[in-house]
């Protein structure tokens, strides 16, 4: 009999608020107010955060992040050289979701995407190193 369903990998509860406390920490030695996201495998919201004196607008948008990078597996600011460079891609831009700056990555282990993280609160760069630093703290693999 041939199967009728696929086994999916998704992050659990304790590593994704593990992955909130070392964004937020990130961010603060980075010096800037932050929303953090995660989302789980399929885009859906696992945990989230916001410093008190991040903007609102920040809300929004890493859960966007998250979920930006959690759809194809890429950190959100590929996306940006994706949608302006590749025609065929291009139309993904006006995908009401979808983010194109830096500031979200999917999280993978072993191979596998079992997540998301957003942060918005910075400048792009900033955002980015603050997910970076997460990710790293808690050993999870960065896309190649």
């Amino acid at each position: 009999m041939t199967r009728k369903s696929i086994a999916t990998a998704s992050i659990n509860r304790e590593s994704a608020t593990a992955l909130i406390a070392a964004a937020l920490g990130a961010a603060k030695d980075i010096g800037i107010p932050a929303a953090v996201a995660i989302v789980d495998a399929t885009g859906y919201l696992r945990a989230f955060e916001r410093t008190d004196d991040a903007p609102f607008l920040t809300v929004d948008v890493a859960v966007d992040k998250a979920w930006s990078s959690a759809s194809f597996g890429y950190p959100t600011h590929v996306w940006n050289d994706y949608v302006s460079n590749d025609p065929k891609v291009a139309p993904l831009a006006y995908r009401p979701r979808m983010v194109a700056v830096g500031g979200g990555y999917p999280i993978l282990e072993d191979g596998k995407l079992i997540g998301g993280i957003g942060i918005s609160g910075g400048t792009y760069q900033q955002d980015q190193d603050a997910c970076v630093a997460a990710l790293t703290a808690l050993g999870f693999e960065l896309p190649a």
